[in-house]
C-alpha cells in the first residue's frame, strides 16, 4: 500500500533467482501484464524460452499477444524463486514504514534489486572460509564503488 491505495509490484525473475526487473502498477489486469512483459523484453532484449507466472488470467491473455512464440507455464509451485525474491522488499518496505509514492516505491525498488545480490552470495555451495573471503571481496569493491574507500572512518 502507498498512500493508503493498493499498489502490485510486477517482478521478472531469471533461473538464478536474479531480479531482472521491477514495476509498480495500480492493477493486475490484462494492460498492465501486457506493459510488464514488453518493458521487460525491451530491457532484457532476448525473448525468455519459457515464463512461469502464477494462474492469473491476464498474464495468459497478454502473454498471448505480446510473445505467443515463448512457452508460458503457470503454476503456484514453479513461481516459487519470484515470490521468494519478494521477500527483502516487502521487509524492507515494514521497516521504511511503507512507500509515501509511486515513483518512489520504483526508483528504490529498481535500485535495491540491482544491489542486493551483491552482499548475498550463494551460501550453501561455499565453505565458511571461502563464504568469509568472498564478503570481503564484496565489501571491497563496494567501497570502492561507493567512493567509501577514500573517506576517513568516524569512531
Amino acid at each position: 500500500r502507498i498512500n493508503g491505495e493498493q499498489k502490485y509490484l510486477w517482478r521478472a525473475v531469471d533461473q538464478d533467482g536474479n531480479v531482472l526487473d521491477i514495476l509498480v502498477q495500480n492493477r493486475r489486469d490484462t494492460a498492465a501484464a501486457r506493459r510488464f512483459f514488453r518493458r521487460l523484453l525491451k530491457t532484457a532484449r532476448t525473448v525468455p524460452r519459457v515464463i512461469v507466472t502464477d494462474r492469473l488470467r491476464s498474464y495468459g491473455a497478454a502473454h498471448r499477444e505480446v510473445m505467443p512464440s515463448v512457452e508460458h507455464r503457470q503454476s503456484k509451485y514453479l513461481n516459487n524463486r519470484a515470490e521468494n525474491s519478494h521477500q527483502p522488499p516487502r521487509q524492507r518496505e515494514r521497516v521504511m514504514k511503507g512507500f509515501r509514492s509511486v515513483g518512489g516505491a520504483q526508483r528504490f525498488l529498481s535500485a535495491f534489486s540491482g544491489i542486493s545480490p551483491h552482499f548475498q552470495p550463494r551460501r550453501h555451495l561455499m565453505t565458511a572460509p571461502g563464504h568469509r573471503a568472498e564478503m570481503t571481496a564484496r565489501f571491497a569493491v563496494w567501497d570502492q564503488v561507493t567512493g567509501a574507500a577514500g573517506r576517513p572512518t568516524t569512531a
